[in-house]
């Protein structure tokens, strides 16, 4: 459990960084114009919000401080 928490932890810190860095992207897709079956859509590329990567890293430390700080 020692171990398990401490890599979760580490995960989440360096997801969490990336995402604050501005790397992460996701697509959404609109669609513009309906007429019968035709449609025209058009795809985005969106960042991933901060406050995300901020949660991510900070409940990443929690998680390895946990890990470390765990007696057994």
């Amino acid at each position: 459990m020692r171990t398990g928490l401490i890599i979760v932890g580490i995960i989440l810190i360096v997801a969490g960084i990336w995402v604050v860095a501005g790397h992460a992207f996701y697509q959404d897709t609109d669609t513009l114009l309906q007429i019968g079956s035709a449609k025209i859509t058009a795809t985005h590329d969106k960042g991933v919000p901060q406050w995300i990567g901020i949660a991510g890293i900070v409940i990443g430390a929690l998680l390895a401080l946990g890990g470390f700080l765990q007696k057994r």
